[in-house]
């Protein structure tokens, strides 16, 4: 009978564990790491040496503006998503390749953006976004 309780337990407990703030883009998941606050933005993702296919690095900002990412010291190229206070794709940095050189150019969006996120590049194209997709935020 014991075992039974500590099983009953195991379980119930089990199911309440937080889980990994992630996304769905057009269907697919992406488990987030937040960067929530300026020192965690300046840092982002660099000085990495990979991400995990199913990764993502989230930003989101306390208001919609003009955003523009740079690559300095990132390692790895990546595509960045920006998406308005909707979560409506506004636009997408393609391809963009590593810098790290004291000299990097920036990436601007198209239009006002709340969220950034930011995936290994290529993932745009297999995708198939396009402007407008809505972005699912599941952070709690």
């Amino acid at each position: 009978m014991r075992y039974f309780f500590l099983l009953i337990t195991v379980f119930v407990c089990g199911s309440c564990t937080a889980q990994d703030p992630y996304v769905v883009l057009n269907g697919v998941r992406f488990t987030v790491e937040l960067a929530e606050t300026p020192d965690q933005q300046a840092l982002g993702l660099m000085f990495r040496e990979n991400l995990p296919d199913d990764h993502g690095m989230l930003f989101p900002f306390p208001s919609s503006v003009r955003r523009s990412f740079w690559m300095k010291n990132t390692r790895i190229p990546l595509d960045i998503f920006y998406f308005d206070e909707n979560l409506s794709l506004v636009s997408v940095s393609e391809n963009t390749p590593p810098c790290r050189t004291q000299r990097c150019p920036s990436y601007p969006s198209a239009g006002p953006a709340k969220y950034v996120l930011e995936l290994n590049s290529g993932k745009a194209a297999e995708l198939g976004v396009q402007a407008g997709d809505v972005l699912e935020l599941h952070l709690d």
